[in-house]
This record gives structure tokens, C-alpha cells and sequence, in this order.
């Protein structure tokens, strides 16, 4: 598939990620994402410069087995929630989610004939799933700023939350350099080929 048309389904992966932190804490009490215009489907809003082009781009040309990135992080004031620490598991899981209900819900067009018979039509459904796979299992990943932190954090007693928070100014450091050592793909990709195989999808199509 060429290579616009992977970055585009790459970005409404994102987009779907960051609408459901957005909409998640807005329904748990936090309206914060709302009045600052990004509880909206519109890519501009989401994109970040380096999560969302130029690491999928990178990866993209280099070839890499796995395509992720990150969008520009929903705002969300966990102190305006209904219940701060439980609902800020549900905010961190909420993008995660609804990446693998898309996947989930592109896999069951895979059951009509006339789409699976279709190579450029396959081909896009397929590429659609695994981007959204691939976006939620890399977000689930406990090093912060990535949603699996907010998810430790919010299970953690309140001490250990708050040494654990210590560590995000290096999340990125520690992200790039799991990259660089191959790690990231190493726990990733089985995750995704589990995930997809569950789903009856062969990426390898």
C-alpha cells in the first residue's frame, strides 16, 4: 500500500484514540477536552508533529515491521473527574479500547465476499485493523505519558502512583531508546499477531 494511504489510516486510528479519552472523561465529569475544541474528530486538532508524522513516516520508509506513533495528548484535568483515581484507569483504557472496537468492527466487513475478493479494498480494511491494533497494544505499554501509565497509576496505591508519575520527563527517552534496541517490537508484534488472529485476520494477505 502506498505510503499516503497508510499515514491517512494511521491518522484516523489516531483520531478515534484521542476522541475516546476525550469523550470518556467528559461522560466521567471532566469537560476540560470539550471547551478546548479537541472532543472533535477533525485531525487537526490531534496531530503532533513528531508522534503522529514523522515517527510513522520513519518507520514507514525504513520499513519497520510495526507502525505506531502517538497523537497530541487529550487535556484532561484528573481532579475534575467523579472519582479521580478509578476514573482515570477508565480515561487511560478509553483510547485503547476503542481502537480495538474498530479493529473488531473492520474485521466483520472482512466477512463480505465481494470485500475480500476485492484486493484494494482487503488491503485497506486489513492495513486499518492492524494500525489500530498496533495503536492500542503500544498505548497499553506502562511507560508514561502512554495511556498503560494512567492506567498503573490509577491501580497503584497513592505513594507508589506518585513515585511511578516521578519517571515522565523520561518516558520519551526511554521510549525512543526501547525503539532504538528493537524492544518495543519485540513485545508489540505477538501481541498484534495474537489480537488479529483472534479476530480471523492474516496480515500477511
Amino acid at each position: 500500500m502506498n505510503l499516503a494511504l497508510s499515514l491517512c489510516i494511521f491518522f484516523f486510528a489516531v483520531i478515534i484514540h484521542e476522541y475516546a479519552h476525550g469523550w470518556v472523561a467528559w461522560k466521567l465529569g471532566d469537560s476540560t477536552a470539550r471547551f478546548m475544541g479537541r472532543l472533535t474528530l477533525n485531525p487537526l486538532a490531534h496531530i503532533d508533529p513528531i508522534g503522529t508524522i514523522f515517527l510513522p513516516l520513519l518507520l514507514l520508509m525504513t520499513h519497520s515491521p510495526v507502525l505506531f506513533g502517538w497523537a497530541k495528548p487529550v487535556p484532561v484535568d484528573f481532579f475534575n473527574l467523579n472519582n479521580p483515581k478509578k476514573d482515570m484507569v477508565w480515561v487511560g483504557l478509553a483510547g485503547p479500547a476503542a481502537n480495538i472496537l474498530f479493529a473488531i468492527a473492520l474485521s466483520l466487513l472482512l466477512k463480505i465476499p465481494s470485500f475480500t475478493t476485492n484486493y484494494l479494498i482487503l488491503s485497506v480494511l486489513t492495513s486499518a485493523i492492524m494500525a489500530n491494533l498496533v495503536l492500542a497494544v503500544f498505548n497499553l505499554l506502562p511507560i508514561p505519558p502512554l495511556d498503560g501509565s494512567r492506567v498503573m497509576m490509577g491501580l497503584l496505591p497513592y505513594h507508589l502512583g506518585v513515585e511511578y508519575s516521578r519517571i515522565e520527563p523520561y518516558g520519551f527517552i526511554i521510549i525512543f531508546a526501547l525503539l532504538w534496541i528493537g524492544a518495543i517490537n519485540t513485545v508489540i508484534w505477538p501481541a498484534v499477531i495474537f489480537l488479529a488472529k483472534l479476530l480471523g485476520v492474516n496480515f500477511a494477505m
